[in-house]
């Protein structure tokens, strides 16, 4: 396994070579995909990378009655790993469901994928079925840039997704934790944390927004309302900001993701010089920043 983290790469094998393995529309009987073979239950494990995180109880206990009646109608997607067991790349709902209806052998396909391919898969799997919440999708993606040297172009080309909507999700990590949990539990949705991640208190402004069950454009005149009282350093920023082209925007955004700090990028109208700012929270977050500027 240690060989697929030694270098960054192109992704994978060609996304659309590991997506035909992966159908991610719901499987009836015509369209039953043959598997390779049945397993044993408890030969399968999870993949400890999954993106997803949560598994809704009442999703799952749907799909547990449909297991029931029907059994498991679409393969599993697994890969070999020691002991003659095997790993999850797709399918891992319907392996819970199946342990819960107390099914004995699963239906599986089995393809020899590396760490790059599995973790691949296992998020397109879930992004296809719209099943991650807007953190482990970002989470997911800071996975694949950290652990596999992946590009915000690269993704976004290979997944079908816009430069601007992974760059935005990233930014969604730059929020405090609490905020993020919001996230998770669905009490706040991704243009609510998009609102708050330029605020100077997130966590303060997100209680507020889930308490009085406030929209997204209220959010965001909330957070407006929260800033109006500035310095006359704040005022200037402020208006710098509201001149910035959508270059500059995108640039802000793509460095505040990368550096998972907030970023600012004040460039003089009509001339070659400005001034970047960079905002840390902790001393930790100040000691990757030397980190990087000295080289190490």
């Amino acid at each position: 396994m240690a060989e697929n983290r030694a270098k960054p790469r192109g992704l994978g094998r060609g996304l659309s070579a590991l997506m035909a393995d992966v159908a991610v529309e719901p499987a009836t009987e015509v369209t039953q995909i043959r598997p390779d073979m049945r397993v044993p239950i408890e030969k399968l494990q999870a993949n400890p990378n999954q993106p997803r995180r949560r598994f809704q109880q009442e999703d799952l206990d749907d799909l547990t009655a449909s297991v029931k009646e029907k059994g498991i109608i679409q393969p599993l997607i697994v890969r070999p790993i020691a002991d003659d067991r095997y790993e999850i790349v797709a399918g891992e709902r319907r392996w819970r469901a199946a342990q819960r209806a107390q099914l004995h052998e699963i239906p599986v396909i089995v393809r020899d994928f590396n760490d790059v391919e599995v973790l691949e898969v296992a998020i397109i799997e879930n992004i296809q079925r719209a099943d991650l919440n807007a953190v482990e999708e970002a989470a997911g993606y800071r996975q694949l840039m950290d652990s596999f040297g992946h590009t915000q172009e690269k993704m976004a080309e290979a997944l079908g997704k816009s430069r601007s909507h992974i760059a935005n999700l990233l930014r969604l990590l730059n929020l405090p934790d609490d905020v993020q949990e919001y996230l998770r539990e669905g009490k706040l949705s991704a243009g609510h944390a998009r609102a708050l991640v330029t605020a100077e208190n997130p966590s303060v402004l997100a209680k507020k927004v889930v308490k009085d069950g406030m929209s997204v454009r209220a959010t965001e005149a909330l957070v407006k309302k929260a800033s109006t009282v500035e310095t006359p350093a704040q005022t200037r920023s402020m208006r710098m900001a509201e001149e910035k082209d959508a270059d500059t925007q995108a640039l802000e955004g793509d460095l505040s993701a990368n550096l998972r700090m907030k970023v600012v990028l004040n460039h003089r109208p009509g001339q070659e010089a400005g001034e970047i700012s960079i905002k840390y929270k902790t001393l930790d977050e100040l000691d990757t920043l030397c980190r990087l500027l000295s080289g190490d």
